[in-house]
């Protein structure tokens, strides 16, 4: 189950939560794993690399900033000049602001919106063309609860990008499925992550201590917990799931209220 040997992989947001753990699942499935990572990224990719090749995998680390086509093409290229071939595309990286809904900016939305979710789309349409080519892809990106399953008051932004993803995924799926190409977005609910702990732009230490005493399943959840399902996606057992958002959020958001 879940067997990736022979794949390849490019994982963007790969230093830290979501991304690293899915990084490194991909790894143990049998996957070489190109590893995206922003240099001012407090976080360091190094660990990743590390467990990646302690999974007998190779990995390609890449400097990458989603804003910037030339970067994600760049990335691409690299990791197709060093694997050969691309198979897995999980396009990860994000970020959160915490901002009142009339104090927006053009600029504060930009800046969200165009790594959120155009951010998806520049990794998206680099890979596409050597999965075209080979006959098989997975694309598949993060998206959130906040913007599909519930809203996240002073997160106009961040939840309009979460929600863009939903439609880039619906329609590249009916577009490229027939060529052998999968596109899935999964939506995470609180994920105890860097991002989720950040007291200013998230929930912090305390809210999310909150949101694992009031979810279903009695906890929030984990990196680990989303990288399990990427991996699934990522394999040929999930050949017949195209087109979807998946929830992964331990029955939160099924919640009316606290």
């Amino acid at each position: 189950m879940c067997d990736l040997k022979g794949r390849t992989a490019l994982v963007t947001g790969a230093a830290s939560g979501i991304g690293a753990a899915t990084a490194i699942a991909l790894a143990r499935a049998g996957a070489d794993v190109a590893l995206g990572w922003l240099p001012s990224d407090p976080h360091n990719v190094g660990p990743v690399r590390a467990a990646v090749e302690a999974a007998g995998r190779r990995a390609l680390v890449s400097e990458l900033d989603v804003t910037s086509t030339a970067s994600v093409n760049s990335f691409v290229s690299e990791a197709f000049k060093a694997f050969g071939r691309i198979d897995i595309c999980v396009a990860n990286a994000g970020i959160a602001r915490t901002v009142p809904a009339l104090e927006v900016t053009d600029e504060a939305w930009n800046k969200v919106v165009d790594l959120n979710l155009l951010g998806v789309w520049r990794c998206f349409r680099a890979a596409l063309p050597h999965m075209l080519d080979a006959g098989y892809g997975r694309l598949l990106a993060t998206s959130s609860v906040a913007g599909t399953a519930q809203s996240w008051t002073e997160h106009v932004h961040y939840t309009a990008s979460k929600a863009g993803i939903v439609g880039l995924v619906k329609s590249l799926a009916i577009e490229v499925g027939h060529r052998g190409v999968t596109v899935n977005a999964v939506a995470p609910g609180v994920i105890e992550s860097p991002q989720s702990l950040d007291p200013v732009n998230s929930l912090g230490v305390e809210g999310v201590a909150l949101a694992g005493r009031v979810n279903p399943v009695g906890r929030v959840g984990k990196p680990e917990d989303v990288a399990a399902l990427y991996r699934f996606l990522a394999s040929e057992d999930a050949g017949f799931v195209n087109g979807q958002l998946i929830t992964i959020d331990g029955g939160r958001s099924l919640l009316i209220k606290d």
